[in-house]
């Protein structure tokens, strides 16, 4: 496991790179420029799709040699067909769709295991934010003021496992992100994690 990353970029890729297996079918929803798809193309031989929203940044996936489809998440993925990919990726991307449910439920549909990443908005830093300011949280890693932020739900880690059980997905590996720094286990994970990433399956 990748032990610090001073770009936190670097980190999120590298973490997730690490789940995947070389020659895997892997699909990354809201892809951005592409970067994380090429990298598991050029690095393990991954068969690559992005799903991208913004047109500058389907164009910069088609840039980096990586297949695009420009689509809405929320409205699902009606053109790739079930159990299509054998990894799907989201990353800091879940707490920015309208509706989570409907998302996870397509990304194990389309593909047999999914690897998702959200921030973590029990942090202490977002509540303590929060206690000192009676206002909606800014800080180091949630830079943005309410009305400007992309997030449109914030949950924490204890959030997250509880919408995976009411959609009957098991959490097959969970990794707190502590000071840029992935640990399999951490005390109080839910106060001192900015960030977790799951690897989720249908049950």
């Amino acid at each position: 496991m990748p032990t610090e990353f001073a770009d936190p970029q670097s980190l999120t890729d590298a973490l997730i790179v690490e789940q995947i297996a070389p020659g895997s079918r892997v699909i990354d929803l809201g892809c951005g420029d592409g970067r994380l798809l090429a990298k598991l193309r050029d690095e393990k031989q991954c068969s690559v799709q992005g799903v991208e929203l913004k047109g500058d940044r389907v164009r910069g996936s088609i840039a980096n040699g990586v297949p695009v489809i420009q689509g809405d998440l929320d409205e699902g993925l009606p053109l790739v067909a079930d159990d299509a990919f054998d990894v799907a990726v989201l990353s800091e991307t879940l707490q920015q769709v309208r509706l989570p449910k409907r998302v996870l439920r397509e990304m194990l549909r389309v593909a047999r295991r999914a690897v998702v990443l959200v921030p973590n908005f029990g942090h202490w830093r977002v509540r303590w934010s929060v206690m000192r300011t009676g206002r909606a949280p800014v800080t180091r890693n949630l830079p943005y003021e309410w009305y400007e932020t992309p997030n449109l739900h914030f949950m924490s880690m204890r959030d997250f496992r509880a919408l995976a059980d009411t959609l009957a997905i098991r959490i097959t590996q969970e990794i707190p992100v502590v000071n840029h720094r992935p640990l399999e286990r951490a005390w109080a994970a839910n106060w001192r994690a900015h960030s977790a990433l799951y690897v989720v399956e249908r049950l």
